[in-house]
Formats: C-alpha cells, structure tokens, sequence
C-alpha cells in the first residue's frame, strides 16, 4: 500500500492552485503555448485559458503573457509571479508527501 493525497490551494471557497493547474503552468512553460499545453494535456483550448483566467483572477496577478499570432506566431510564456507560485507550491507539495509517507510508515508500518 502507498498512501495517496491530492492537494490544491483556496480562496473564498473556489480553486486558486491545484496539481493539475501546476502542471497546466509548466506545460505552458515547456511548449511556449497555451495552445501547444492544451493538447499536450489532451484538453481543449477554451479549458486551458480559462483555468489561467481563473488563477489570474483569484490570484490577482497575471501569469501568462501571450503573444498574438503573426508572421512570427504566437506564443506564451509564464511571468516572474507563475514562475514564483509554481515553485512555492511544488515546494510546498514535496514537504506534504514526505510528512504524508513518514505518517504511513509510522502509523501502518
């Protein structure tokens, strides 16, 4: 048995922050692309941004710059402040999994 555990980040009751979200944030971040996230993700477009749209707003700072297409294309690319809330919750997170698996060992041996 291993001890399983799914963390996420509130305010006023609504998501701001979630692993799913986390991972959204860097696949923008690896692909340069909303767009590129979204079907590496195997989500729609729509569904991506507006779960950035969402962050952004709870959140109150913006995350993603974009880039309009073009002759050059599009593009997107997280800011200081994504960069900061990814680390801080993967931070976050790794220290929760350590203290969960340390509980199980102890409590299940």
């Amino acid at each position: 048995m291993q001890p399983k555990f799914n963390l996420w980040l509130e305010a006023d009751g609504e998501v701001v922050f979630s692993a799913w979200r986390a991972v959204l944030l860097q696949t923008v971040r690896d692909t340069g692309s909303i767009s590129a996230a979204a079907a590496k993700l195997g989500v729609q477009y729509r569904t991506a941004w507006q779960k950035i749209n969402e962050m952004e707003t709870r959140l109150g700072v913006k995350l993603v710059d974009t880039q309009i297409g073009g002759q050059h294309g599009g593009g997107a690319r997280l800011t200081p402040a994504a960069l900061d809330y990814l680390d801080k919750f993967n931070r976050l997170n790794t220290a929760l999994e350590g203290t969960v698996n340390a509980t199980f060992r102890q409590t299940f041996g």
